[in-house]
């Protein structure tokens, strides 16, 4: 299980290296994306808060990059955090997700990335409950959701 100690040494040391890497240009991403799919994965935006159905799904599923199909969360890892984005503990495979230090807009925080990909997804914070402390914050847009049987 990874806690925060491993997300940040993983900032500053280096990630693990995916199990593949999904390489495109700009203009295959805009012909593979929505406007908002590519504004938040690619340029690194994010969605208003609660504006996104995933914010509001609990059904059980697995959550993957809407870019690359990548799997990244399980809905068992899933939670309310209250602010407004899908919450998540952990990712599926330590390998999924990869972290960047992020200190635009006068602060330092840990940006998630698809590994594969490089597709912005949100951010980690150490305030998710235990036992790993963990709270992936991710755009909803940056995720797909397909259910488990």
């Amino acid at each position: 299980m990874l806690n925060w100690n491993n997300v940040l040494s993983f900032a500053n040391n280096g990630n693990p290296a995916p199990d593949k890497r999904v390489e495109k240009t700009e203009n295959e991403w805009k012909e593979l994306l929505t406007a908002e799919q590519f504004f938040v994965t690619r340029q690194h935006g994010t969605e208003r808060s609660h504006s996104h159905d995933l914010c509001r799904s609990w059904d059980a599923g697995i959550y993957s990059c809407v870019c690359c199909n990548t799997l990244l969360f399980d809905s068992t890892e899933k939670f309310e955090s209250g602010t407004g984005w899908p919450s998540f503990t952990q990712p599926i495979k330590e390998n999924s997700v990869k972290y960047i230090k992020d200190s635009s807009f006068g602060m330092v925080r840990i940006e998630a990335q698809c590994n594969v990909c490089d597709a912005h997804l949100g951010h980690v914070f150490p305030d998710g409950p235990a036992p790993s402390g963990l709270r992936y914050c991710m755009n909803g847009e940056a995720l797909t959701k397909e259910g488990k049987e």
